[in-house]
């Protein structure tokens, strides 16, 4: 059974090997001094902080395991193979709420990287889906939980 893609801009990807890279030669080293100090404190059966600081090298272990399978399926979006006619991941798009009268910018991301509060959504979600493949000037429908919302796609970059 083959991996799923994971699409990432060439930020993400420098942005997630730094995290592993200090994840490996920091943080790992960090907690196993915290558990080399707990261990010094004695009965390890009731001790509150080696119980921590193996729950944080755990919490780690993971996040580096999770980090390297999303590196190994990972498919980099070149950002110069950008057309800019249609958007596509890596496109950035500045639309406008039809109903609300409202511009909003958005960078199409992977789910990896999706960060709707900071203006990267992902082309999983249902706006960045109906966004993908349409031209400057489009008008879209997404279908939200509060009903159909109408958004002009003002400007791709």
């Amino acid at each position: 059974m083959s991996d799923k893609k994971t699409v990432l801009t060439s930020e993400g990807l420098e942005k997630l090997e730094k995290e592993l890279q200090n994840l490996k030669v920091v943080r790992r080293k960090e907690v196993a001094a915290k558990i080399k100090d707990a261990r010094g404190q004695g009965d390890l059966s009731e001790n509150a902080e080696y119980d921590a600081a193996k729950d944080e090298q755990a919490e780690i272990e993971n996040r580096i395991a999770l980090i390297e399978k999303i590196l190994r399926t990972a498919e980099v979006i070149d950002e110069d193979d950008l057309d800019g006619d249609s958007i596509s991941i890596g496109s950035k798009v500045k639309i406008l709420d039809i109903e609300y009268n409202e511009e909003v910018e958005y960078l199409i991301v992977g789910s990896t990287e999706s960060d709707p509060m900071g203006g990267r959504i992902s082309n999983e979600s249902p706006l960045g889906a109906a966004l993908l493949s349409h031209k400057c000037g489009d008008t879209i429908t997404v279908d939200a939980p509060q009903g159909a919302i109408k958004y002009q796609i003002l400007a791709i970059a």
